[in-house]
């Protein structure tokens, strides 16, 4: 009953969406228009005499590219308790990202506004979608089940708030959602994750849990820690009615298999969604399209820089694209503008538009986070994909990952190095690093020409780490749960030392 009822209320929404599919452009400039008028009167606003734009091409001329450290002296004073910085409505909220393109943490101002027109409408907009893809569905006869971060007051301004996005999210969430979701929120709210999982296993099991959402590595945890509690082989014997997870900042691929035997139903379907600090960006609205769609009226709006055209943009000599001049399959640098006060900030995430009119995207990896030592231009997704054609072959399965160079000498000429957690290892694990070898070979013809005839680079070296290291390295750092993420590649050999200093103790 619930559910059919949902299906009615959202049928409006879904036109709004199929507009903006055909029309995407349209729905950018109401949205570019709304932001400029809210941060006029903005300290920021007024710095670069927004009153003086008109158009988007004045924008980009008059404002530059920002990146975190740009927004810091903004944001303190924000922390401060200082208003009308950044956005032109009181900022009370701040999520601490775990700052994967730097080492120390980002504190991103969430504003009323983008909780309500990005954040809660994108989560919306994914039912939405999920029912009409799905008119059997009973995903609301059930609870979701959820893993959220913790948040603090801050130590200057008692009415400042900052912590994990998930926290803020559900802390803000309307009070009818605590009859839909699992676990109450004074659990999900507890700040030691090896504590909350323990909580949150005692309650769910109690539960007619339907669909779980949040990052696959730390949910994979959280299961885990559910059937030891519960005794039960699988997740559909306790659960029998659980059809749906939603899951987001890291990719699926080195965990669909191990899910897959946790949740053995043809019936169980997973959607890809794009949702961080910042806003919710895309989700993915077809089943047979791996592809995620932008969402262009959320209160976001979006430029793309080519990411061999970065530092130009950056220096104000290259004018990015927009939705409406974007192509297909270039590796782009996402830049967004958006109603919690980040103006032309350079997000960290790059993608490739995989259609057009709808347009859809698939995240590549980060502007920082690739391997490009030797000339190789190594990316998250040749990464990923590598990976799950060497899984494929051997039947391996993964838990974690990370990549460094190992750098030329006067002895040896340079090789990449991974350090891989196996959930379920290769019986021949120098087998599955010939086969990874060959499938970046296969992924990037730049890797494969350094590779060739050990031109540059030798056959990549693979350490086998015990089930747990990575756990174990991220407790270390403090980085328990929530969106914090293992970083998959590095130009530098910090990560793959700490690990392999842990795994050798």
């Amino acid at each position: 009953m619930i559910t059919t009822l949902t299906r009615l209320l959202t049928t409006s929404r879904l036109r709004q969406i199929e507009a903006c599919r055909n029309n995407p452009w349209a729905a950018q400039q109401r949205v570019f228009k709304r932001l400029l008028k809210a941060g006029r009167d903005t300290f920021f606003g007024q710095k670069y005499r927004y009153d003086t734009i008109c158009h988007i091409d004045n924008f980009q001329q008059y404002v530059p590219i920002h990146e975190y450290d740009d927004f810091v002296p903004y944001i303190n004073r924000m922390l401060q308790g200082e208003q009308n910085i950044l956005w032109n409505a009181p900022v009370r909220w701040f999520a601490k990202s775990s700052g994967t393109t730097a080492g120390k943490s980002k504190f991103i101002p969430v504003s009323r506004e983008v909780l309500q027109r990005c954040h809660y409408k994108g989560s919306k907009d994914v039912i939405s979608v999920y029912l009409h893809n799905y008119p059997k569905s009973k995903l609301l006869s059930g609870k979701t089940l959820t893993l959220g971060g913790s948040h603090q007051p801050d130590e200057q301004a008692a009415d400042i708030r900052y912590g994990d996005l998930s926290a803020i999210l559900i802390q803000n969430s309307p009070w009818y959602t605590e009859f839909k979701r699992v676990p109450k929120r004074n659990t999900a709210l507890i700040a030691d994750f090896e504590t909350k999982v323990e909580r949150i296993a005692a309650e769910a099991c109690k539960q007619n849990v339907s669909s779980f959402a949040g990052v696959p590595s730390w949910n994979l945890v959280l299961m885990k820690k559910i059937l030891e509690f519960s005794g039960k082989r699988n997740l559909l014997e306790l659960w029998p009615n659980m059809e749906l997870f939603m899951h987001g900042g890291i990719s699926f691929t080195p965990y669909r298999e191990q899910y897959r035997e946790l949740i053995p139903s043809d019936n169980m379907h997973y959607m890809d969604i794009y949702n961080a600090s910042e806003g919710f960006f895309a989700f993915q609205d077809d089943p047979a399209d791996s592809s995620m769609l932008l969402l262009p009226e959320n209160d976001v709006f979006y430029e793309f820089i080519p990411l061999g055209k970065l530092q130009d943009a950056q220096d104000g000599h290259y004018t990015p694209d927009t939705i409406e001049t974007a192509k297909k399959w270039i590796n782009y640098a996402i830049v967004i503008s958006t109603s919690g006060g980040l103006w032309r900030y350079l997000i960290g995430d790059t993608a490739m538009f995989t259609s057009l009119y709808p347009h859809k995207i698939k995240i590549t990896g980060r502007t920082r986070h690739f391997i490009n030592t030797f000339g190789e231009e190594l990316i998250i997704d040749n990464a990923e994909n590598a990976l799950h054609r060497a899984c494929e072959a051997t039947g391996a399965q993964i838990t974690d990952y990370t990549v460094a160079p190992i750098f030329m000498d006067s002895s040896a000429k340079g090789a990449h190095e991974w350090v891989i957690e196996f959930t379920v290892a290769p019986k021949d694990v120098e087998e599955f690093a010939n086969l990874l070898d060959a499938a970046l070979c296969a992924e990037n013809s730049d890797y494969e020409a350094k590779r060739a005839k050990n031109t540059t680079l030798r056959r990549l070296q693979l350490h086998a780490v015990p089930v747990g290291t990575f756990y174990r390295w991220m407790e270390s750092r403090n980085k328990l749960g929530g969106q914090n993420k293992v970083p998959r590649l590095s130009n530098t050999r910090e990560y793959v030392e700490d690990l392999l200093e842990l795994f050798s103790k």
